[in-house]
Order: structure tokens, then sequence, then C-alpha cells
């Protein structure tokens, strides 16, 4: 079975990831949060870096339940630089709980989130048909529109390029190339 490149050889984390996860419409508004943070925590490291602390950062951050998060004390935050099990970054550990925040706001304005990071889709996935991993953009329209607006609401670690990994993340765009054994199986219909 052929699978996109970026897995590489031997690394049957990756492959996991990328065959249950990667790329699928997600819905549930934890597991956006959850997309987000991690996608977040990502700036200027490696995905492979991040995807191994992940259980890591589910322990520290109550399995990205928002309204936990948003209430960590200042003092939580500090003691997390020392944790080994998640990225050690003091702006992104503390954008978290800010993103929780806001989240929660977009929750009360839209109903859920899942209707509100929707909606920059206009309701459907978009399905690329990338047929080589060069053909993959880093941003796109709607990646911009949606970073935009994150920031403009205060979230942190939003910018355009981690915007739209969280959306090849959470399925909002199917990126999987045309000759992926996941492209018409990540297809929501």
């Amino acid at each position: 079975m052929e699978r996109c490149p970026w897995i590489g050889v031997g690394k049957e984390f990756y492959k996991i990831y990328h065959d249950e996860e990667w790329g699928r419409a997600v819905h549930d508004d934890q597991r956006h949060f959850e997309m987000l943070i991690l996608e977040g925590a990502q700036a200027g490291l490696s995905w492979e870096t991040v995807l191994k602390k992940r259980d890591g950062y589910r322990k520290a951050f109550y399995n990205f339940e928002v309204q936990k998060v948003s209430k960590m004390k200042d003092e939580v935050l500090v003691q997390l630089r020392e944790n080994p099990e998640i990225i050690r970054n003091k702006l992104k550990i503390a954008s978290a709980r800010q993103n929780a925040k806001v989240f929660i706001e977009i929750q009360k304005e839209f109903k859920s989130f899942d209707h509100y990071v929707w909606g920059f889709v206009k309701g459907q996935q978009i399905v690329n048909k990338w047929k080589e991993i060069s053909e993959i953009p880093a941003t796109s329209p709607e990646s911009d529109a949606l970073s935009k607006d994150l920031k403009k609401r205060g979230m942190k670690f939003v910018g355009s390029t981690i915007i739209y990994a969280y959306m090849q993340a959470a399925g909002l765009v199917n990126d999987h190339l045309t000759n992926c054994c996941k492209y018409k199986e990540c297809i929501e219909t």
C-alpha cells in the first residue's frame, strides 16, 4: 500500500498517525482543541517531536479539557516549564491557557468550535488532488482567513502555516496524495 511519503521509513508511530488520524474530518471540540495546541507547540520544530510528546501533553493539559486548561494557575504553567514530557517553551505553555479562554468564547458565540471552524471551508472538506508532496502548499486563503480571525480574537501560535497544518490534521483539508491508500478513505461525504 502506498502512503504519503512524509511518513518516512521505520517510523511506526507516524504510520499509525497517518493511517488513523491525519486528514480525517474532526467534528469534536475537544479534539479540535488538542490539535490546535499541538500544532502551536510544533512552531519551529518537527511534527515528530510533538507527536512523541503527545501523551505528555495529554497529562499536562488535562487531556485537553478546555475548561480545565482555561483555569490553569500561573504557578502550574511555570512548573510545566520543568516537564520533560512536553516542549518547555514558556510562551507556548502560556498560550495553551490563553487559547483555551478564546476557544470557550468561540464556543459560546457559535454554539461549538466545530461549527465556527468548518465555516472557513463553507462546511465542506477541501479535497485536493496533489500527486507530489512538493505540490502541497504551506498556507491557503482559508488558513490565512482563519489565522487572521483567531489572532484578532486573541489566540497565540496560530499563524497561517500552523493553521494550515491544523486544517490538514483535522481533515478540513484532505492533502493525502491521490496515490495514497488513505486519500479516498479520508474524503468526508
